[in-house]
């Protein structure tokens, strides 16, 4: 939704050259990489056990200690495995970020991408879809995708199991071929030693015996560096304020502009769009937990399950939109709407994956091994200790899904003029593709009731679940 504001905005700062679509689109797939890694890391940090903080508050840890020793390692497992669903989301707006159209014109950068959008031929420009191009194009990507996977995704996996909290040690752990290489490698070990080999006496004499540097007045040198900050932080407010007020003005007359039958429009957009969202979550959810859970707690199953979880995941969805819709929904005359809901479901449904399985792998071996010696099995080991163990780990999961459906709908919704659903998703994508150049006015509307519409979710349902998963399902209390 964003995409037509930031490519201008970077076209205008860098003077229509190409870095400024190159900055345009990093900074697009950033947005959709970000945030989930950042809900993982929050999650981890309200779970840390209450008698480790105690510990750094008995030991006056510095922020710093605090985030090496603590705080980074306890979320490392919810960090990797969301970092490969980042890389999974970056990948899956590829072809919506390297080829685009915006006021008339097609941006289009060099990349898979871009290439994707080329053979496709959606609009029938160059004679129709040329099926060798694409072809080689998803090879080479399930190529680059599990390469990924066996070279930097699973030794990350088995590396970071070195820092689940627990009191007994797993009977079997995660493994991988290139982290057992690496270890058995003497360079490194050498280079290892060497970086913990102690200063010669000597080197240590010549430093001790070099004059210190008188001291600074340090109350006046504190003094000086308050009022600087306290000018920046004043003028720096100044000017988010200025520029919010204009922003609020210009955004005003925008809005002025929109009619009333365009603004019922974007409510039933928004309330279909909302209903695919919901249904998409609900579909995902059956599915991932239970499979999530299977794979979180068996390292053999995992080690076998990755690569392929990792395969489906990270390849671009929309590179087969065109294939479904013209060889699936088509000849069997299913509605593209239905269409969408599916092709929604398959851009969100991977953030749940990922986050069960993080979370089924931070469940403490010592409590799977008391309900095995308790023989609680079936409907109550879900009950007591799988669901409690992986719930807060799964709402990560659900509200960054939640996110991705989302960013999803703008481009399940609107395959070109010939497969459009009715959301808020084709009134985007069609505004921003208009005839007579981009609909800035419906655009401006459209983002902003689905902006008010994600901040009152994340008030009044995702923040309440929250809550509840830290007072009830949080192992630290």
């Amino acid at each position: 939704a964003f995409l037509p504001a930031v490519t201008l905005g970077m076209m205008g700062i860098f003077k229509g050259r190409t870095i400024g679509l190159e900055l345009a689109c990093i900074v697009m797939i950033f947005t959709g990489q970000a945030w989930n890694m950042t809900f993982s890391f929050y999650g981890s940090i309200r779970a840390i056990p209450t008698e480790l903080i105690e510990v750094a508050r008995v030991h006056r840890f510095s922020w710093w200690r605090r985030f090496k020793t603590l705080e980074l390692p306890a979320s490392a497992i919810g960090l990797v495995w969301n970092s490969m669903m980042s890389m999974a989301g970056g990948w899956f707006f590829l072809m919506t970020v390297e080829a685009f159209k915006l006021e008339g014109k097609n941006f289009q950068l060099p990349g898979i991408g871009s290439y994707m959008n080329y053979v496709y031929d959606i609009d029938n420009e160059r004679g129709g879809t040329n099926w060798t191009g694409v072809l080689w194009a998803i090879v080479a990507m399930v190529l680059v995708i599990v390469l990924t996977d066996q070279l930097l995704w699973r030794p990350l996996v088995a590396w970071s199991q070195k820092f689940k909290i627990e009191e007994t040690e797993a009977a079997e752990a995660p493994r991988s071929w290139i982290l057992s290489f690496l270890s058995r490698s003497s360079a490194l070990r050498r280079l290892d030693q060497r970086n913990r080999t102690t200063p010669a006496p000597g080197a240590v004499a010549v430093a001790l015996a070099k004059p210190a540097p008188p001291p600074l007045p340090s109350r006046v040198s504190d003094e000086r560096a308050r009022q600087v900050l306290a000018a920046l932080g004043w003028t720096t407010g100044f000017a988010a304020t200025v520029g919010s007020f204009y922003g609020a003005y210009r955004l005003w007359l925008l809005l002025a502009t929109v009619t009333g039958a365009q603004w019922m429009d974007i409510g039933g957009g928004l309330a279909l769009t909302s209903l695919r969202t919901v249904a998409a979550l609900a579909l995902g959810a059956l599915w991932t937990i239970p499979v999530g859970v299977a794979i979180g707690l068996s390292p053999k199953l995992a080690r076998r399950a990755q690569p392929i979880v990792q395969v489906l995941a990270s390849f671009p969805a929309p590179m087969l939109f065109p294939l479904v819709t013209g060889h699936v929904l088509d000849p069997l005359g299913i509605p593209f709407s239905w269409g969408s809901l599916f092709l929604t479901l398959f851009g969100a449904q991977w953030y749940v994956l990922f986050n069960v399985i993080a979370g089924a792998m931070t469940i403490p071996h010592d409590l799977r091994e008391a309900t095995d010696v308790y023989h609680v099995v079936g409907f109550s080991r879900w009950r007591t200790l799988l669901l409690p163990g992986i719930f807060p780990h799964l709402l990560t999961g659900l509200i960054t899904a939640a996110g991705g459906a989302w960013n999803a709908a703008i481009v399940t919704e609107y395959q070109g003029k010939s497969h459009t659903a009715f959301g808020l998703g084709s009134l985007i994508a069609k505004a921003t593709d208009a005839p007579g150049g981009t609909d800035y006015p419906m655009l401006a509307a459209s983002v902003l009731a689905l902006t008010l519409t994600l901040v009152l979710l994340n008030r009044f349902v995702w923040k309440r679940l929250y809550k509840f998963a830290d007072e009830r399902f949080a192992l630290n209390r």
